[in-house]
């Protein structure tokens, strides 16, 4: 059964500085959402709320997995990934210094995926048959291609339902950049998932969201309820596709 995400007037920051204000955003079962917005505008300190790595001084984060809801403010972040939640972070922060294969089975750690370890571990190496091949190599020393698809595949060990992808396209190439929105793509679908993507590059995150919110200065400037809606916003045009 697929899971939403609703997010509630969501204010959070850091100390005395105000970095989230008053957003509201939902992704319902098995849709892609993109979050888009430049560096700087609070994508990752949202993402980081949805986790419970920060707390939003206010609002409500709410997830429904299996028909069951869940309130997600003031639970760990080992709570939240133990209901099904999983995290792509930004610079995919994997152990350079593991194989990996290790990096794939710390991915693992939640209950549900301990189970069907060894499923996940070879679904991992049939969706993405590079890291097989590379299973005993450092992760430090490889491409930030297959470091990005190392990052997606140690997500997915923990068998998510919803799935929040943070900036997938930094430090890659163009040609990679949209190598890996097709994976995300095609993952989506083969697990159905549902996923909360963060992205600047707006060109490559709409080519596979169902739709997309603008967010400016911690704040949603802008909800598009379809790819075209998007394209076609001024403010979408203005800063994204400079006309």
């Amino acid at each position: 059964m697929p899971s939403s995400l609703t997010l509630s007037g969501i204010n959070a920051g850091y100390g005395s500085v105000r970095v989230i204000e008053d957003v509201s955003l939902a992704v319902s079962p098995a849709e892609t959402v993109a979050l888009l917005g430049t560096n700087g505008n609070g994508k990752s300190t949202l993402m980081k709320c949805i986790m419970g790595m920060l707390r939003p001084s206010s609002g409500s984060i709410v997830a429904e997995i299996d028909g069951e809801r869940f309130d997600l403010v003031g639970r760990s972040t080992e709570q939240i990934v133990d209901l099904g939640i999983g995290l792509v972070p930004e610079g995919r922060r994997l152990f350079p210094k593991l194989t990996v294969e290790e990096n794939l089975l710390l991915g693992a750690f939640r209950r549900t995926a301990r189970s069907e370890l060894q499923r996940n571990l070879e679904s991992s190496y049939a969706t993405f048959p590079v890291l097989q091949e590379r299973r005993r190599q450092m992760a430090g020393s490889m491409s930030g291609g297959e470091q990005q698809m190392l990052a997606l595949a140690r997500a997915l060990m923990s068998a998510p339902r919803i799935l929040l992808i943070d900036e997938p396209s930094v430090g890659l190439a163009p040609i990679l950049v949209s190598r890996t929105i097709d994976k995300i793509k095609e993952l989506k679908e083969r697990y159905e998932l549902t996923v909360l993507m963060a992205e600047q590059n707006f060109n490559q995150a709409v080519r596979i969201a169902d739709r997309g919110y603008v967010i400016v200065h911690g704040q949603i400037a802008f909800e598009g309820r379809n790819a075209n809606e998007l394209n076609n916003n001024e403010l979408v045009r203005k800063f994204y596709l400079g006309l």
